[in-house]
């Protein structure tokens, strides 16, 4: 019998305030999973919550660009072969939703005004997204479960950096970066978009954990890619096992029906 889960997180350098945020959203997803339900539910269920958490840096809680602009980006992928990525779309509060209908679609990506003429067409909320002023340039948000039939889901939704340039785009919604799921592992990135891309993270963790059989250590393996100073943190599923990891403050939770575990990672 395969046992669900999920793991949700809050951002790499996000801190034991940003928790209760987190929990709440894996409580969401875990919902979704204990009824039956699949993992691409569960895992949309965690991201929407935190999108609508102004503490977070996703969604409402959206950083401000150098022009004063929030521009936003989600991605969400399934164990089944299903991509959906939308990049610096604007007056959407739930980006991560847009993002689900294009695993509908032929295509994988939309971006910028195009992203939003697509989601107006599919009947999303269209509305001014204030934004926070708080200063950030290294998290976002995301979920990955695993379901009662084996299926494996990810979803991640950002923000993006205080004060970049309208269009720019981070790590969160780039395929094999920000990032992965196939039939065997599910994988979410966070922190310093940039770096996170260079290093192709998810794609190579994933194949990591393949070669290792060992999730753990795939993540510190994938963390010691990076210098010291760089925030960077993972939340990864496999058939077997689920765990958070980082080298910064990074909140994340944990739910399964053995029982219940959340920890902000602090090293």
């Amino acid at each position: 019998m395969i046992t669900p889960m999920i793991v949700c997180h809050g951002g790499a350098g996000h801190g034991a305030k940003d928790q209760p945020g987190v929990d709440e959203a894996a409580d969401a997803g875990w919902r979704v999973l204990d009824s039956g339900g699949s993992a691409l539910e569960a895992v949309m269920a965690a991201v929407e919550l935190m999108e609508n958490d102004p503490r977070l840096n996703a969604g409402t809680g959206g950083r401000l660009r150098s022009d004063g602009s929030v521009q936003l980006d989600a991605a969400v992928a399934t164990s089944e072969g299903g991509l959906g990525l939308v990049m610096a779309i604007e007056d959407t509060p739930n980006p991560v939703r847009v993002a689900a209908d294009v695993l509908d679609e032929e295509f994988h990506v939309l971006a910028g005004r195009g992203a939003r003429e697509y989601a107006d067409r599919r009947g999303h909320v269209k509305a001014s997204v204030q934004g926070s002023s708080r200063p950030s340039d290294s998290d976002t948000v995301g979920a990955v479960a695993r379901d009662a039939q084996g299926r494996l889901a990810v979803a991640s939704s950002t923000g993006g950096c205080s004060g970049r340039p309208p269009g720019r785009v981070g790590d969160t919604p780039m395929w094999g970066s920000g990032l992965w799921c196939d039939d065997g592992i599910a994988v979410a990135a966070t922190g310093i978009g940039e770096e996170i891309m260079l290093q192709m993270l998810s794609h190579r963790v994933a194949q990591e954990c393949k070669q290792s059989g060992e999730l753990m250590s795939a993540l510190q393996w994938g963390l010691e890619l990076f210098e010291e100073e760089i925030e960077v943190g993972l939340i990864a599923i496999t058939m077997d096992s689920g765990v958070g990891l980082a080298n910064t403050k990074m909140p994340w939770a944990l739910r399964e029906s053995a029982g219940t575990s959340s920890s902000p990672h602090d090293v």
